[in-house]
């Protein structure tokens, strides 16, 4: 059994091609990714079955979703022992407006935020646009 096979029975995920392929092409990725690049990777895949790949995936913690600002919601793996829980686990994104990659700073944590009583919070999203290090030269 491969490390990516024991990852997703970790997760309760059963580890069919797709999903092993998926999961080792997002492990492989620096950068959150679209469907639709996903999509252009596994031309001969149906989308449903990447999308639902990726759906499940969400559930599961073992990615989550980013929205960067570009409508185009982009994924990435999370980082070993998160669980995507609003008090201890969230980081910042970071955008580059020039090469449109979007990257996890897990090292920045989200500090907590509180809601005024009433309210539940049920997702935070930070992301800094600017440029990014390759794009800039240093």
């Amino acid at each position: 059994m491969t490390e990516i096979e024991k990852t997703l029975e970790n997760y309760q995920v059963r580890p069919t091609a797709m999903r092993i392929l998926i999961y080792k092409y997002l492990a492989e990725k620096e950068i959150a990714v679209a469907l639709t690049d996903i999509e252009s990777a596994f031309a001969k895949a149906e989308r449903t079955t990447l999308y639902r790949t990726l759906k499940t995936f969400e559930e599961k913690k073992i990615v989550h979703q980013i929205d960067d600002g570009t409508g185009i919601s982009k994924y990435a793996l999370c980082e070993k022992g998160c669980n995507c829980e609003i008090e201890q686990d969230l980081h910042l994104h970071f955008h580059c407006n020039n090469c449109n990659e979007t990257v996890c700073l897990t090292e920045h944590k989200i500090p907590q935020i509180k809601v005024p009583d009433g309210y539940i919070a049920e997702d935070v999203n930070l992301v800094v646009k600017g440029i990014c290090e390759k794009c800039s030269g240093q």
